[in-house]
């Protein structure tokens, strides 16, 4: 089984940046689509990113161009980078490994974007 921890999350003013971590232990995740998803209240949750195990980036149009998505296979974590940030991108962030129907998931770490 493994183990995903959030961390990073806190309050921003708009414009501003975070970067979340996801720390991955208990298994070795390398070939698994590692994804970050955020819920914010009364909505869904949502995608907002994911790098394939072959480091293939890719992002919700929401997002484009002002996060980025990492991962580090030999430190096992994996990285959000949040440029620019808007009030509607307030929410619980969660990190995600998946691998056919092979799913984990983090406990989630809030991101707050308010003046």
């Amino acid at each position: 089984q493994a183990q995903l921890v959030e961390s990073g999350g806190g309050l921003v003013q708009p414009g501003g940046s975070l970067t979340l971590s996801c720390a991955i232990s208990g298994k070795r995740l390398d070939p698994y689509t590692m994804a970050w998803y955020r819920q914010s209240p009364r909505k869904q949750r949502e995608w907002v990113a994911e790098i394939s195990g072959g480091m293939m980036p890719s992002y919700d149009e929401s997002v484009k161009g002002r996060f980025t998505i990492s991962r580090d296979n030999r430190k096992n974590i994996v990285s959000l980078q949040m440029n620019n940030l808007k009030p509607e991108d307030t929410g619980v962030y969660y990190c995600q490994g998946k691998l056919d129907a092979t799913v984990y998931w983090g406990q989630g770490t809030q991101v707050t974007v308010s003046s």
